[in-house]
């Protein structure tokens, strides 16, 4: 399935990390290219096409979460981000950058793998098409505008554009609200079960993350039906039609 033809882009400036990435990439059956900096990736993907692309955090020059942002804007492609652990900014990346996830270092090989494998599976169009056919009869959990979200199978599809996807910190917003439709659940609620540290900056990037997933799963993300905001209370996503709030 995810065979020898998956093309991986490792953008990491330390050799030695360059090394141990690309072999465990090679284990896998894929094909790793390198590249020592942004500047590099950039030209690569210019020339050659990948399926996805693991960048480091702290690059020289351009650093990884502009380069990801900019990729994001360009061309529809996994990304995976690799941060330094010990920062609140390192451990909240994925909430706020276009990467689609993120391991942190030091990690466990396994770790690193399955997630590249989870990025694949969205990402590129024929294993998609490969687990929507698996499901193609099974009934959504939830029906939310043009999306149909499988909780259980932890799949989301538009069905209106089948190229749209979630990312990782999306989706995981998408089910903790689920947990409990159609009731409140606070900045700090969503923070504890994401896993991180409830302080200012990270209080912040909560808002960005469902203004992220508004743009998406709302028709009209200035007037939400779906998501909404309780003030002073949290975020609620309604299951039903509804009337729109902010």
């Amino acid at each position: 399935m995810l065979n020898q033809k998956v093309r991986i882009l490792i953008v990491e400036d330390d050799p030695d990390m360059a090394e141990l990435i690309s072999d465990l990439v090679e284990a896998e059956g894929w094909i790793p290219t390198c590249a020592g900096s942004a500047e590099e990736a950039t030209d690569i993907l210019a020339r050659e096409q990948m399926h996805l692309v693991l960048v480091d955090h702290n690059l020289p020059r351009t650093s990884g979460r502009a380069f990801a942002q900019k990729l994001r804007s360009e061309i529809n492609i996994g990304i995976v981000m690799v941060t330094a652990a010990g920062s609140a900014a390192d451990r909240v990346l994925g909430l706020e950058t276009a990467a689609d996830d993120y391991v942190v270092k030091p990690f466990e090989p396994i770790e690193l793998t399955a997630r590249i494998k989870a990025v694949l599976r969205r990402t590129v169009p024929s294993l998609k098409q490969e687990k929507e056919s698996e499901r193609e009869h099974e009934r959504p959990s939830l029906l939310l505008g043009d999306w149909a979200i499988d909780l259980m199978g932890r799949q989301a599809v538009c069905l209106a554009d089948r190229s749209k996807t979630l990312t990782t910190a999306e989706f995981a917003l998408l089910e903790i609200l689920a947990q409990t439709p159609n009731q409140p659940v606070s900045r700090a609620q969503i923070l504890d079960r994401l896993g991180s540290e409830s302080d200012r900056y990270i209080d912040r990037n909560v808002d960005v993350l469902v203004l992220r997933l508004r743009r998406k799963i709302e028709r009209n993300p200035d007037l939400p039906r779906h998501i909404k905001t309780r003030r002073g209370k949290g975020y609620v996503l309604h299951t039903g039609d509804g009337e729109p709030s902010a």
